[in-house]
């Protein structure tokens, strides 16, 4: 735990404070360390690189390259704890709702008119802007309008969805994510129940059981970008509810067999951490991005587990 609190990293403490230690937001410590997070670690080195327009990379692309364009830098800086009340996270969000805002209520960044949003990118950018402050507006709930519209036959969700015949995969895990932000007491009905559906269909799963064992799933990662594995899983059906449910079991104890002696955990890959059985090839050569080194003690690894393990035992 003083691990986890070690003011170098100030986005860790953060969280530690709030999600482990049950400090309120206004509680002193936790109102200091969220000042801290854009002057100090991780948050600062990316904000350092961000150009005067506002963007990473470049304006005339907010998503290529993979994974140090726009898009991948402010769904980190989310997760870390900024939000749109420091201008420098205000402006690539009002490019994204400009700019990739869709007439059937989701997001993409394809400019072709007419074309359907895609779910992993709705599902992320969605749970960004809300993290970011925009609770209100009309396009972000329209993103998790059409994350519902959206669902599978099978309760699950597809990127691909023109391969699917009504069937989800695990992999696409946005959409839950997604609505994990908003708070449960406040879920309209049409959300409750495709968070039920959605969480049922990895539930049934075990958070990792179809078709092929793919070795991916079972390394653990950090950014995940629209990437899956158990880590995800876990940390998504625990965080809407389900911490009590027993189907959670094998992948827990696949987490908890990865627990390091010293009790932390490690980043095991950095992505694109693709195997055999990937049913696509990316288009271009991505920029890897990480904030800390693979097979070494990871301070959002283990935060991000012992979260998890902390809303299972409160249900026990």
């Amino acid at each position: 735990m003083n691990w986890l609190l070690e003011r170098s990293q100030p986005a860790i403490r953060y969280h530690t404070l709030l999600r482990l230690l049950d400090h309120r937001e206004d509680d002193r410590e936790v109102r200091d360390a969220s000042s801290l997070i854009p002057r100090i670690g991780w948050a600062r080195d990316l904000l350092a690189l961000q150009k005067d327009e506002g963007v990473w990379e470049s304006r005339r692309d907010l998503y290529q390259p993979k994974y140090t364009a726009t898009i991948w830098r402010l769904i980190v800086l989310a997760d870390l704890g900024m939000n749109a009340k420091d201008k420098r996270i205000r402006r690539p969000c009002e490019f994204f709702l400009k700019e990739y805002s869709r007439p059937d209520g989701g997001f993409d960044n394809s400019p072709v008119n007419g074309s359907r949003s895609e779910v992993c990118l709705t599902g992320n950018l969605t749970r960004t802007l809300f993290r970011c402050g925009y609770t209100d507006d009309t396009r972000v709930r329209a993103g998790y309008d059409w994350l519902v519209d959206h669902q599978m036959d099978d309760g699950g969700w597809h990127c691909f969805y023109e391969r699917p015949l009504g069937k989800g995969t695990l992999d696409c895990w946005e959409a839950l994510s997604a609505f994990s932000v908003l708070s449960q007491e406040k879920w309209p009905r049409r959300i409750k129940h495709s968070v039920e559906r959605g969480a049922e269909f990895y539930l049934e799963r075990r958070l990792f059981r179809q078709g092929r064992r793919y070795a991916p799933w079972f390394r653990f990662h950090y950014p995940t970008h629209y990437y899956y594995d158990i880590l995800v899983g876990l940390d998504i059906i625990t965080s809407l509810g389900y911490a009590d449910d027993k189907r959670l079991k094998p992948a827990l104890r696949i987490m908890e067999k990865k627990r390091r002696a010293d009790g932390t955990w490690a980043i095991d890959a950095i992505h694109p951490d693709l195997d055999e059985g990937a049913d696509y090839r990316l288009a271009k050569r991505p920029k890897r991005f990480a904030l800390e080194s693979p097979n070494r003690p990871s301070k959002w690894i283990t935060l991000t587990a012992l979260t998890i393990l902390k809303r299972i035992h409160e249900t026990t």
